[in-house]
């Protein structure tokens, strides 16, 4: 597809509603940094070392730094061509994987050399919630396991007893006994979110030129480097857009994929049934309701028998799981974490983190009405409104970061796109060096 096939959207550029609006919510979001590190200083408690992000301050600096950046600042030249139309889509795909892959591994080892790839599964303190050390509960017979999970989930380190067993049993098929195995699962599988973004975006009708933007948007994504090589959010951002292209996409049969895709993906992470509602309101709005009705009962549908197939097979108990899982969130800081300030806290952090131009063309499309960034203001909305998750949403929202370029990709001009992916390595590279995520 040429570059004239992106220009009926870019009158829309012309249009003031989507500054106006993005102008209110950067506004909003420099009074909630504000009210957070005020309130931090107060000893307000609101539950977080860097309210409203989960970060510390750690700046760092050396010759090794210093030469992985240099190779991380390859990585973007590389992509520049990329963004204005150089090769075919199958050297885009490849290549747009690879740099992403050498930029997120240049940007974790500019902190601690190599062994920052793994150490949050191995040495580092976090790596005790991680999901390795439930390993042992496996030990019980798959069987077995999945029959007591809603039973032994509380026992678990956090993350493993936070969420459905579906991480634990990839891991467990796969062999991976130690943190560099797990480590790669979660480099290997989180790269694979660019291709499908780009796939996604063409899916979506954004036209070649902004299904490109949107990938690489994602792979310089600071959000995307700094997680994607530590966090097994990286690996539910794939299930996630995977879900994502196969619900949104025309015919039956590839919905019907996705649906079924959708309850996969909820049996790593309960966070993903927001793909479900992301997809229904997007095509609510470009379909109609009936089209939306038949995603959001086709996925209820295949929920049922996914869950129930399990339960017929194994015994496992899905509403035990949710119910454990509510618990450990009960029992966790997230509980102590004030409501009335993350609730504009949890979404700032997300949007911030993922890259403030990503975030800005994201709010300009949903100034004009975007579908894609209509639904997944729905989303966010929903998700801070009810509490789901406080805090380390710049992690545990991760998934939703595909969605969020394919929006800003709906607004961004494609003459900037160059630009855009330059600011969101340099601000990659300044929070790298200056804070430290745990992840």
């Amino acid at each position: 597809m040429t570059a004239a096939a992106d220009s009926p959207i870019e009158p829309s550029l012309a249009r003031p509603g989507g500054e106006r609006l993005a102008g209110v919510l950067t506004a909003v979001a420099l009074a909630t940094v504000a009210w957070g590190l005020i309130g931090d200083a107060a000893g307000a408690g609101l539950g977080a070392p860097l309210p409203p992000f989960f970060a510390t301050w750690m700046p760092r600096l050396d010759a090794a730094a210093v030469a992985w950046i240099a190779l991380f600042g390859v990585c973007v030249a590389a992509a520049i061509p990329l963004a204005r139309g150089f090769g075919g889509t199958a050297l885009f795909l490849a290549s747009a994987a690879a740099l992403s892959l050498l930029a997120r591994l240049a940007l974790a080892a500019s902190r601690g050399g190599a062994e920052s790839w793994y150490s949050v599964f191995g040495a580092d303190p976090e790596a005790a919630n991680e999901y390795l050390p439930a390993l042992p509960a496996l030990d019980l017979g798959l069987r077995d396991f999945l029959d007591r999970f809603a039973e032994i989930a509380p026992s678990l380190p956090i993350h493993p007893s936070a969420h459905p067993p579906g991480t634990l049993l990839l891991i467990d098929a796969l062999g991976i006994g130690g943190p560099r195995g797990f480590a790669a699962l979660v480099i290997v599988a989180g790269i694979a979110s660019v291709p499908l973004t780009y796939v996604a975006g063409r899916r979506l009708e954004l036209g070649e030129g902004r299904a490109r933007a949107a990938a690489l948007m994602l792979a310089f994504s600071p959000a995307a480097m700094l997680y994607g090589v530590a966090s097994a959010d990286a690996l539910f951002a794939t299930l996630g857009i995977a879900a994502a292209l196969l619900l949104v996409a025309g015919g039956a049969a590839t919905r019907i994929g996705g649906m079924v895709m959708l309850a996969v993906a909820s049996f790593f992470s309960w966070a993903l049934l927001a793909i479900g509602a992301f997809a229904t309101v997007l095509v609510a709005q470009r379909e109609g309701l009936r089209a939306a009705v038949w995603i959001a009962g086709g996925s209820a549908v295949a929920l049922i028998a996914f869950y129930g197939s399990l339960h017929a097979i194994s015994g496992y108990d899905p509403i035990g799981v949710l119910s454990s899982a509510s618990e450990a969130y009960e029992l966790g800081i997230s509980n102590a974490r004030p409501w009335a300030f993350w609730v504009l806290g949890s979404p700032v952090a997300f949007f911030v983190a993922l890259g403030l131009p990503i975030s800005w063309y994201a709010a300009r499309s949903l100034g004009i009405g975007s579908p894609i960034a209509v639904s997944l203001a729905v989303v966010v909305c929903v998700a801070a409104l009810l509490g789901f998750s406080k805090a380390e949403t710049e992690r545990i929202w991760l998934f939703l970061a595909p969605l969020a370029c394919l929006a800003a990709a709906a607004f961004v001009p494609r003459r900037r796109v160059s630009l855009v992916i330059v600011l969101l390595a340099c601000q990659a590279v300044l929070t790298e060096l200056t804070v430290d995520t745990i992840w």
